[in-house]
């Protein structure tokens, strides 16, 4: 449900990319959906006189919506939305990506992502993404580190 991703995640329009999350293993696996759709913000802007494939959802979106996907697996047990306090979530790379198929608005992603490793303060994932089946993006590793917002936070906003 939107909301729970809500509670753990920081992101918000028009920057929250995951609609439903479908299957939660806490610490190890959670499928995770997000449904394409040409109202987006960034289709507002473009030609009428495009053709087909050049309204291919952006690649780096596609990503970022894998990560975040990954960041609810990650948060699911200790939500933190808010920056700045507690501990943030921060991407720390990627590594094996590829992109299989272009996502068009109308389509329904599908993330898979798998915890491959877990550290105190670090996680590593990996996975894909798919549209009615057919891979459209594997990534063969992630990293996200955790870190106390206030090590993060410059002195003008409280960090001690």
């Amino acid at each position: 449900m939107i909301t729970d991703i809500r509670r753990v995640l920081p992101h918000r329009y028009p920057m929250l990319l995951v609609d439903a999350v479908t299957e939660l293993v806490p610490g190890e696996r959670l499928t995770a959906r997000k449904a394409v759709t040409a109202n987006e913000p960034w289709y507002a802007d473009l030609p009428d006189d495009l053709r087909a494939e050049q309204l291919a959802y952006p690649q780096v979106l596609l990503v970022e919506s894998w990560c975040q996907a990954a960041g609810v697996l990650a948060t699911c047990e200790s939500p933190n939305p808010d920056v700045l306090t507690g501990t943030v979530m921060l991407f720390g790379g990627i590594s094996g990506i590829e992109f299989h198929r272009p996502v068009m608005p109308g389509d329904v992603v599908e993330h898979h992502v798998e915890v491959f490793r877990a550290l105190t303060d670090t996680v590593m994932f990996t996975g894909r993404s798919t549209v009615d089946g057919e891979a459209a993006l594997t990534v063969s590793r992630i990293v996200m580190a955790f870190r106390p917002a206030s090590v993060l936070l410059p002195d003008s906003l409280g960090r001690k």
